[in-house]
């Protein structure tokens, strides 16, 4: 009889206590749902890291000396030097504006359209800070992210010096440079590419990244924003002396041979580098850097046989930058044999308008920037709207913000209507501000050297120095 009540006694108190806990555990639930909920931790993965810093290297290496020699070749033998003055120089002089101010402009916080200078003198960024790759809480350390992107910053404008070459005046191309990464350059790389990171969507992102437009490597941001600033400098700053009349052919297609194999070679770290993990996406990147540039290369080679009755080496590496132009929106996003209808193509069209449109229209564009970058990179950065579709064997869009790797695609028309807008944004940025800015230049120091150095060459008189010793 004793025993019944106790039982019952503990019974209660068990009861009391179970309640208790579980009103208690319903409590934590319910506040830890109400947190905002912590911001995952960061991973670095050394591969990754090491596949950057190799990347980096390689970008560096398709400047100097890759288009340095590419360029260089092209042009005749008493402005070789100049040539690559120009070109080493301004890689030297973007690299300390971007540490200084440009990053920060390009990749924090600001508006659609330019970003702030809360990391101006790499403010904050140390050996402690992470940058976010494409993958949730997957990062690479800041300063590896800084010089990757560095490098982008000083090919861009070093691509423009071909549309003007031999014929400006060497302080005048430094000037330009300067104020052109300043107000074209930094803006366009905000617009197409900031958007905070798959963790930490930015409000607002840049304006070209919230069309939807998709952008691997930089079609808009390097190839289109240099073609567009080199035909306006080639229209602004006027024809070489001789032009069509005295012989201007490439004095060496062996340097211009070398370059364009190295330009080539350190494509990879441009393309592939650009998905920032060493994983399926860098292999996809890098096998279509392989492809579409083989095609473009082929396509150009059999177009001159055809044409011509002579496939030449100047067609053959023509066809070739026009195929890694095309393929650098496009590398992470198409299937290999997407890549190799794009790079076929992009040869067709770019030999047009480097054949018929540029002799039709009367511009000197001396190495065919805007026949080749601007034009490639439209191809390429429209093409990418219509063969990213999984459909055609591309690897679709990813939902970075969820991590969602499935592949989906909004449509042909949703993107390429993205693509498009994009496309003008860049034109439009990139064709007015130059304008303005070589004006700028001219009534600054003038932009054309004089016709006595003009005709003497500008590596004796702007250089003092001469690239040959006969």
């Amino acid at each position: 009889m004793t025993i019944l009540p106790s039982l019952k006694s503990a019974a209660r108190t068990t009861l009391l206590g179970s309640l208790a806990l579980s009103a208690f555990g319903a409590i934590a639930a319910f506040a830890q749902e109400a947190a905002p909920a912590a911001a995952p931790a960061m991973t670095v993965d050394k591969g990754d890291t090491t596949w950057m810093m190799i990347s980096t290297v390689l970008v560096l290496l398709m400047t100097i000396p890759g288009l340095a020699l590419f360029y260089g070749g092209l042009v005749r033998a008493k402005n070789m030097l100049s040539v690559l003055m120009q070109v080493f120089t301004i890689t030297a002089v973007v690299m300390l504006i971007w540490v200084f101010y440009g990053y920060s402009l390009a990749f924090t916080p600001g508006n659609a359209f330019v970003g702030g200078f809360s990391k101006a003198f790499l403010s904050g960024v140390d050996v402690t800070t992470m940058s976010e790759t494409f993958s949730k809480g997957v990062a690479i350390p800041e300063l590896v992210y800084v010089c990757f992107q560095m490098t982008f910053a000083c090919i861009t404008p070093a691509l423009i010096v071909g549309a003007f070459a031999e014929r400006v005046k060497f302080s005048a191309v430094i000037l330009f440079v300067i104020l052109w990464v300043t107000f074209v350059y930094f803006p366009i790389a905000h617009m197409v590419w900031f958007w905070g990171g798959p963790s930490a969507y930015s409000d607002p992102s840049g304006l070209i990244f919230g069309f939807g437009a998709i952008d691997f490597a930089g079609g808009t941001v390097v190839h289109i924003n240099a073609g567009i600033a080199g035909l306006v400098g080639a229209l602004m700053i006027g024809k070489r002396a001789g032009y069509k009349k005295d012989i201007m052919a490439p004095h060496s297609m062996t340097m211009t041979m070398i370059g364009a194999s190295l330009l080539w070679v350190g494509w990879f770290g441009f393309n592939a580098g650009s998905n920032l993990e060493a994983n399926a996406y860098a292999g996809l990147a890098m096998i279509n850097t392989f492809v579409a540039t083989a095609a473009a290369a082929v396509m150009w080679i059999i177009l001159e046989g055809w044409l011509r009755g002579k496939a030449s080496m100047l067609g053959a590496a023509s066809g070739a930058v026009a195929g890694l132009v095309a393929v650098t929106p496009a590398a992470g996003f198409v299937g290999p044999m997407g890549a190799i209808v794009l790079g076929a193509f992009v040869t067709l069209v770019c030999y047009f308008f480097v054949a018929v449109v540029k002799n039709k229209f009367d511009y000197d564009d001396s190495l065919d920037v805007f026949g080749i970058h601007c034009v490639g990179g439209i191809i390429g950065a429209l093409g990418t709207g219509i063969l990213v579709n999984p459909a055609l064997g591309g690897a679709g869009i990813v939902d970075y913000s969820t991590a969602d790797f499935a592949a989906s695609y909004a449509g042909t028309a949703t993107q390429l209507w993205a693509q498009f807008k994009g496309v003008l944004v860049t034109l439009l940025w990139s064709g007015i501000g130059s304008a303005i800015l070589y004006k700028i230049v001219d009534l600054v120091i003038g932009l054309r050297a004089s016709p006595e150095s003009e005709r003497e060459g500008l590596d004796l008189t702007s250089h003092g120095e001469a690239a040959y010793h006969m």
